[in-house]
């Protein structure tokens, strides 16, 4: 990108915000990335000899993009005054680094406590206290203990760590989410805060989360009561061959199914009507799939995706990273840009995550040179005022309070972007309507509330409204003038056709802000397809990538990413931090605006320095391909399928492992990198000789108190007995009078000082507050609500609806038996 093509930050939701990114690698630096793009003066700062990330070419460009470089030397009195200076003059700071790291003065609680008004967001792996705190960490160990890992792989296959670093990256978003729930406190309170977000425990919430609400296939059944292993869910999101490759299709909803059987020419075998049950359909496989694998063998990707759009089937070509660059959808978005690295090589990274008001918030300025901007930076810094004698106390408060949302989101990412909002005070109301019900809603058990949309609707309100009827679509509006957000993620071009657009929205109340989430974006020639995660993952080139390394192209069986929502949760952190984000800025201008995600983005940023390097060197990113100058290893232990991931970073890292093997560290053959690469069998089975003979906790314990970066595979059941997880107060419990017994749920998305932890309500049934919504917000009569039930504008839950049969949340889970 040239000079003139340079982006400005003015009119992005952050401009005038100063950000200090005192981070260093393992995903760190994406979150003050993040806060760059949405317009924040973001200011880099590395010791004299550059951060480490400078090592890699690829990570260094697309991470710290948008922000400036000065360097400073800690150890010297004169730097050390000068940084305490450009800390005094932020609104944010980001760290990375853990108790005891830095100089006395300089950690991230000495700096809260010094600048009471100053945001201070630590990102460190486990966290800043509990037993796990001063562990080592990769991005493999994360997955494992995190309980990614217990699900990825086949079944009967050994578990498969997923690829890329999506467990960093998505935590890179909960931490911009958390550091902007802490400003607008802020800018509210006047009182900063210390912000404790662990990549562990983010990864456990943000990645594919098992206390949170699943996708529809999951049947309402919460992730942890699913089975031990790693079940065969291919049934799910079936994958079939093409004439070119693989499609992917998503036949959820009985509309859907009925789509594939017209699509399919209405076989007879096929016209039982019990088949629009989703559980008979996972039953029928065996008569389904071989018809469905014939209709598409004759067909290319093209074909049987524009035909799928035709017949109401969501359908996704499975894509390679090479075709992603190539993508017409991506390339009609402008998803990538072009920039020149410091080799001289010119590379295609992503350009940025969300749209702002139309406007893509993405690359403004390329990743600068080592100390770039120290002059210009720290020279301008007033001088440093002496600290504050008292610090503040100010009681814990929901900062989101006082804020109404209207809440048209449906499945996953709608509903877990109006939660975030509601675990912080918000009042999020629910708007739907039982001819069209939320996907969300469906339940294995035919129960009326499962224990996942318990989970994923939890402190909302729910109002009965048909959109479609112009009283309707008035009553709306007139909601929308009294309210500061609304969310959707239908199908782009949906709101616009129930004439409730941004711009229709935004005329009624020019302070709203109207946010939108879609699969693929709301412009470009795919726009208007049906989108769900796994298409998404595979157009995205992930589910190419999430394979077992060696396998043939030509075999279907190794696709390994079935049973993940990934990227629905982070992709709703992504957008809710987008969202508050314009309501910061609107404290300044008093206008909203909008703001669109777009799913298949979010995991081409997640892949961004992957695919950079790939559109130089084509090819090379394959499945099993390994993270840069780190070795993983994935060890069995003794027990049923239990499991220890090891991670070598550096010849370090191996003298303490040897040292744990009672083996020589000067073994040639493993003496480096390069050479434990060429070397891996030999290696791998060294540390499998020790591993089987411990339990997996013991393996980590040991290795992890030698320096070693370990951690056993942990299910998701086994989260609630995680020491750490508990020393943290992770989890908290969930109520709801119609769910059987009180269930674990995740607590608030960081540890704050000021923030209270979320207190939530049950989950509504569907229509459950309508007539209290109608008269408290807008005031109307019992007589007036009436009137509107009759003519079908509005709906109601009847008396006898209110306390159905309870639904029991450990329910067997669809992935817990394979289908017939």
């Amino acid at each position: 990108m040239g000079d003139g093509e340079r982006r400005s930050s003015d009119g992005l939701p952050l401009a005038g915000v100063r950000v200090v990114d005192h981070t260093d690698g393992e995903g760190t630096e994406t979150t003050a990335r993040l806060l760059a793009d949405l317009g924040a003066d973001t200011v880099r700062v590395e010791p004299l000899e550059g951060a480490r990330s400078r090592a890699g070419e690829f990570y260094d460009q697309v991470h710290n993009v948008n922000k400036r470089s000065v360097t400073i030397d800690l150890g010297a009195g004169r730097d050390r005054e000068r940084f305490l200076r450009l800390v005094a003059s932020a609104d944010i700071l980001v760290t990375s680094f853990r108790p005891g790291e830095l100089p006395r003065g300089l950690d991230a609680e000495d700096l809260a406590d010094r600048f009471p008004e100053l945001v201070v967001v630590s990102v460190t792996p486990y966290g800043r206290s509990g037993p796990y705190r001063d562990w080592a960490a990769t991005e493999a160990t994360h997955l494992a203990l995190g309980g990614v890992l217990s699900r990825s792989g086949l079944s009967g296959r050994d578990p498969l760590l997923p690829p890329g670093t999506i467990a960093t990256e998505s935590v890179a978003a909960q931490a911009t989410w958390s550091a902007l729930v802490a400003y607008h406190h802020r800018l509210t309170s006047g009182v900063g805060d210390l912000v404790d977000c662990s990549v562990f425990e983010g990864t456990v919430q943000g990645v594919d989360p098992g206390y949170g609400i699943g996708g529809t296939a999951s049947g309402g059944v919460p992730g942890w009561n699913g089975p031990r292993g790693r079940p065969d869910a291919r049934h799910l999101y079936p994958v079939f061959a093409c004439r070119d490759g693989w499609v992917r299709l998503c036949i959820l909803s009985g509309r859907q199914w009925h789509g594939m059987f017209r699509w399919l020419g209405e076989p007879e075998e096929l016209a039982d009507p019990r088949l629009h049950v989703l559980s008979e359909r996972f039953r029928a496989t065996h008569l389904i799939f071989p018809a469905i694998e014939r209709l598409l063998a004759g067909l290319t990707r093209a074909e049987a995706m524009s035909a799928g759009d035709e017949f109401g089937v969501p359908t996704a070509g499975v894509a390679s990273p090479t075709e992603v660059l190539q993508n017409p959808q991506f390339r009609a978005r402008r998803v990538f840009a072009e920039v020149e690295l410091p080799s001289g090589a010119r590379a295609s990274m992503p350009d940025g995550m969300v749209e702002i008001d139309g406007r893509r918030a993405g690359l403004r300025t390329p990743a600068p040179a080592l100390g770039a901007h120290t002059a210009d930076v720290l020279d301008a810094l007033p001088a440093l005022a002496a600290p504050e004698s008292v610090r503040p106390v100010v009681a814990p408060a929901r900062p989101l309070t006082g804020l109404r949302v209207l809440d048209l989101g449906v499945i996953v990412v709608g509903a877990e972007t109006g939660r975030l909002f509601a675990d912080l005070g918000a009042d999020v109301i629910k708007v739907e309507n039982g001819a069209y019900p939320d996907g969300g809603r469906q339940s294995s058990s035919g129960a009326v509330l499962s224990a996942g949309f318990a989970y994923g609707h939890r402190s909302k309100r729910s109002l009965g409204l048909n959109l479609r009827s112009p009283r309707g679509r008035e009553l709306f509006l007139d909601l929308a003038r009294r309210s500061d957000v609304v969310l959707s993620n239908f199908k782009p071009g949906t709101m616009d056709s129930l004439g409730l657009g941004v711009a229709a929205l935004l005329e009624v109340n020019p302070r709203l802000v109207v946010a939108e989430s879609s699969a693929f974006g709301p412009t470009g020639p795919w726009s208007r397809r049906m989108g769900y995660g796994p298409l998404v993952r595979a157009a995205a080139g992930l589910s190419t990538l999430w394979r077992y390394p060696g396998e043939s192209e030509a075999d279907r069986t190794s696709f390994s990413d079935t049973t993940t929502i990934y990227p629905d949760h982070v992709g709703a952190r992504i957008g809710a931090a987008a969202v508050l984000a314009k309501l910061i800025q609107r404290i300044r201008t008093d206008t909203g605006g909008s703001v669109a995600v777009a799913q298949a983005e979010v995991i081409l940023g997640h892949l961004g320095s992957r695919l950079a390097r790939e559109s130089v060197e084509p090819g090379g990113l394959v499945a099993g391909a390994t993270r840069d100058g780190v070795l993983d290893g994935l060890h069995p232990c003794a027990g049923d399928d239990e499991w220890c991931v090891v991670s070598l970073r550096s010849d370090e890292d191996w003298v303490r492992l040897a040292d744990v093997l009672g083996v020589p560290a000067h073994e040639p053959r493993f003496a480096d990198h390069d050479g434990r690469v060429r070397h891996r069998a030999a290696l791998d089975a060294l540390v499998t000789a020790w591993t089987t003979q411990r339990g997996p906790r013991e393996c980590m314990e040991t290795m992890q108190g030698a320096g070693v970066p370990a951690a056993m595979m942990q299910r998701l059941a086994e989260l609630r007995l995680d020491p750490h997880l508990i020393a943290r107060g992770f989890f908290h419990t969930l109520s709801h009078p119609l769910v059987g017994s009180d269930i674990p749920c995740e607590g608030g998305p960081a540890l704050f000082r000021h923030v209270a932890d979320p207190d939530p309500t049950p989950a509504p049934l569907q229509a459950e507050h309508t007539e209290e919504i109608l008269h408290e917000v807008l005031g109307l009569s019992r007589e007036r609500i009436a009137d509107l039930v009759a003519d079908g504008t509005v709906e109601i839950l009847a008396p006898d609806d209110r306390l159905p049969a309870a639904v029991d949340p450990t329910a067997l889970h669809p992935t817990a038996t394979a289908p017939a």
